[in-house]
């Protein structure tokens, strides 16, 4: 069919069959015709008729007697016509034939131009048939808000028509997608993105709805494309993660407090088991008492050991040994846990000693508590594995260009590790010998818990060793926020020369290493025939005690080969203090108490005239009024508060015995009323106060004190805190109650001892 504007319109009906019936059909569309055609016969019989007319009025002009002129003109114009039309159908042929191929090429640019349209809109098509079968969600929507366009998922999930979508806005069917402001583009663009929940007759729907609006730079007007993807199962994923989260949490911390409780509940008659044990063994006893005491107290040991190294796993494996960083001292630390052992190591007569190279920093931070709890598991364990010789800690620091970090090493003269044990060791549950004949006993969890304290703190842990020679453990932690040391101390012993006679290898060494860190001499002598060499320049004299006798002997010959004019100071265990008054009559000026600490031997070292033993020691302004006895603080009068009978036993007998006066009150309100209470004539230079009371718990009868304390502008008494909860969030919770220190059960009488004089002499 031919319309009026000369398109022929043709319907192809195979191109339908292959597209469908649902398709759109596809139009052919021809080129016009440049001119109208004439019938054949006009354009062929025309010249063939003029040149039959020429030819029949030549011949009739011939017969006619027409001159012969006229007759060949008449033939020689035919001839001249039949050849201009010659001519002519050769220029037309050549117009029609240029025609037709201009006509051909548009007809197929047409055609071209036709099929390109059919593509794009079959890839349309194609890509809205991938969004939909995909599932995700397309809206188009103009600058307020209307929607343009939304693809067959989202009219599907909405429960409405595709076609009535146009023109709606999102809060209209529920679902709160603002439009971006204006404030927002940056460069005429913004994308945004956010989860959008979308009620469905099944429920409600999670997506996550990502849009991209436009903005015209000409006029204004924005549009707003979005994609949602649905993430419902992500969501119900993340809620019950959290649900789960909060419910680990929730059993984390019952397995703390339960923890917490076992903990209490075990050191508190362990306390009473081992104290009363000691304080048994100082009675008069038969050697076969003896005996049978001294197994008490090693199975006593034994078994706390093995509890603390459960309880800390079972923290391990709850996930409750996350590091809590803070600044500490390095040196303090370390003192006090060699301190700590020190009973152990001497009641196996093996030497124990400790030195911090002068350039370790006076404070870093990291975690008190689990650095101490490692030191405690290696040097525990250098001890119990050493049955000859000793122990040595150094500190020391490491430092390259990118990293700063403190180095500790516990080096034993022990039987030494095969190389194979090397690595096993740090396992849990295994030991170096792990057979049923093997000598020591133990769970086999020291060293892998402090494996793991080691890396989360960020720091290594290796052991290296050679069979018979010993065995060297070193673990490494960050120096974090370092504070520098006093630079006034390393040159501090400049021009002392001081001689160590001792046959403790292992202690003389870790004394002399501080010395020379600290710029002074020093010789070591095993025995008296030895120390004679080196008298010349000798001004201070260190003596080990269980060397000497009661009457002096030993500094008597000293003094006769040579020494006569050096400082003589005597290194005590804590078993000797009751010879102080003997070696005070011998000449001895003062004592360290062994394992001898750095700051401690750099104090007295640097007096310029160290007081005698017999001196007595000036006392602080407002501080209790004391005497020196033996060189130790006496006549102290101690408050102990504590609920369980066996354990305020145990404090008030140790305590009475080192000549101290004590009071005991069973609850947290009789402390309260004892220290606040006008009836008294004298106050109590320290408390000792347990942490779970009746009527009163220990921290409620703190915070008391203290406020009364305040109300009345009294000086504050010193408050130990007893507690068998060795955990160190426990710890930092009774100091920031306002207790001035920490004693941990099972006690031992040293220590409370040595705590109690502290809290007064600081």
């Amino acid at each position: 069919m031919v319309t009026e504007s000369g398109i022929r319109e043709t319907e192809s009906a195979e191109s339908v069959d292959e597209i469908g019936p649902e398709s759109p059909r596809r139009q052919h569309i021809a080129a016009p015709p440049l001119a109208p055609e004439l019938p054949a016969a006009n354009r062929e019989g025309l010249p063939f008729l003029t040149l039959v007319a020429i030819v029949v009025l030549a011949g009739l002009s011939h017969l006619t007697g027409a001159p012969i002129l006229i007759t060949f003109g008449l033939l020689a114009t035919g001839m001249a016509g039949l050849a201009v039309h010659l001519r002519a159908r050769r220029k037309e042929r050549r117009t029609v034939a240029l025609l037709g191929e201009t006509a051909a090429r548009s007809r197929a640019e047409v055609e071209t131009l036709a099929d390109r349209m059919w593509e794009m809109q079959e890839s349309e098509e194609r890509f809205r048939g991938l969004i939909d079968a995909l599932g995700d969600l397309v809206v188009h929507r103009d600058r307020d808000g209307h929607i343009v366009y939304a693809n067959k998922v989202f009219a599907d999930l909405v429960g409405a028509d595709q076609r009535d979508l146009a023109g709606r806005t999102l809060a209209e069917l529920g679902i709160d997608v603002g439009i971006v402001p204006d404030a927002a583009f940056s460069d005429h663009e913004c994308l945004s993105s956010t989860d959008v929940a979308i009620r469905t007759p099944a429920g409600p729907r999670w997506f996550s709805w990502i849009e991209l609006s436009v903005r015209d730079k000409e006029n204004g007007g924005a549009s707003h494309r979005a994609i949602a993807r649905d993430i419902t199962a992500r969501k119900h994923a993340e809620s019950s993660l959290i649900t789960a989260r909060e419910r680990a949490e929730y059993t984390s911390q019952a397995k703390s407090r339960f923890l917490a409780t076992v903990s209490h509940e075990i050191r508190t008659p362990m306390n009473g088991i081992m104290g009363m044990a000691r304080l048994l063994a100082d009675t008069n006893l038969s050697p076969e008492q003896r005996t049978y005491v001294g197994a008490v107290s090693t199975s006593a040991s034994a078994l706390l050991a093995l509890i603390e190294d459960l309880l800390d796993y079972s923290k391990i494996e709850a996930g409750r040994f996350d590091p809590e960083p803070q600044p500490m001292s390095v040196r303090e630390i370390a003192d006090n846990v060699v301190e700590l052992l020190a009973a152990r190591a001497f009641a196996k007569n093996i030497g124990l000693g400790a030195h911090v190279e002068p350039d370790v920093p006076q404070m870093i931070t990291a975690d008190p508590g689990r650095v101490r709890q490692v030191l405690l598991n290696l040097i525990g364990n250098a001890i119990k594995f050493t049955d000859s010789g000793g122990v040595l800690v150094s500190i020391a620091r490491t430092r390259t260009e990118t990293t700063d970090r403190i180095c500790f090493t516990v080096a034993d003269t022990g039987p030494g590790l095969h190389e194979d044990d090397m690595e096993r060791i740090f396992e849990e549950f295994e030991q170096a010998d792990g057979t049923s004949t093997r000598a020591h006993g133990g769970a086999g969890l020291g060293l892998a818990i402090s494996r793991r304290l080691v890396i989360a703190m960020g720091g290594t842990i290796s052991v290296s060793s050679r069979l018979g020679q010993g065995s060297e453990f070193v673990f490494e932690i960050p120096a974090i926020s370092a504070t520098e040391p006093p630079q006034t101390r390393l040159n501090a012993l400049s021009g002392r020369r001081a001689l160590i006679l001792s046959k403790n290898a292992i202690e003389a060494d870790a004394i002399a290493r501080t010395i020379r860190a600290n710029g002074g001499m020093v010789d070591l002598a095993a025995t008296a025939a030895q120390a004679a060499s080196f008298a010349e320049g000798c001004d201070v004299l260190l003596v080990d005690a269980a060397m000497e006798e009661g009457d002096g002997r030993l500094l008597k010959r000293l003094r006769q080969s040579g020494f006569a004019a050096c400082e003589a100071i005597t290194l005590i265990a804590p078993t000797d203090r009751g010879m102080l008054g003997e070696f005070r009559a011998s000449g001895y000026a003062t004592f360290l108490a062994r394992p001898v600490r750095g700051e401690t031997l750099l104090r007295v070292l640097l007096t310029s005239s160290v007081p005698a033993l017999t001196q007595p020691q000036p006392e602080k302004p407002g501080a209790p009024s004391v005497r020196a006895i033996g060189g130790r603080r006496q006549g102290l009068s101690v408050l102990i508060a504590e609920d369980n009978d066996i354990n305020a036993m145990l404090a008030r007998a140790t305590l009475l015995k080192a000549g101290h006066r004590v009071k005991v009150v069973g609850n947290g309100k009789a402390a309260v009323e004892a220290v606040t209470g006008t009836g008294h004539k004298h106050r109590f230079d320290v408390v000792l106060m347990d942490l779970h009371m009746p009527v009163m718990d220990g921290l409620d009868a703190i915070a008391a004190i203290r406020r009364h304390e305040e109300e009345t502008a009294v000086p504050p008494v010193p408050i130990m805190v007893l507690s068998a909860d060795s955990q160190e969030t426990t710890r930092h919770a009774v100091l920031a109650h306002g207790a001035s220190g920490f004693v941990t059960k099972p006690l031992d009488p040293d220590a409370l001892v040595h705590a109690i004089e502290g809290q007064v002499a600081a």
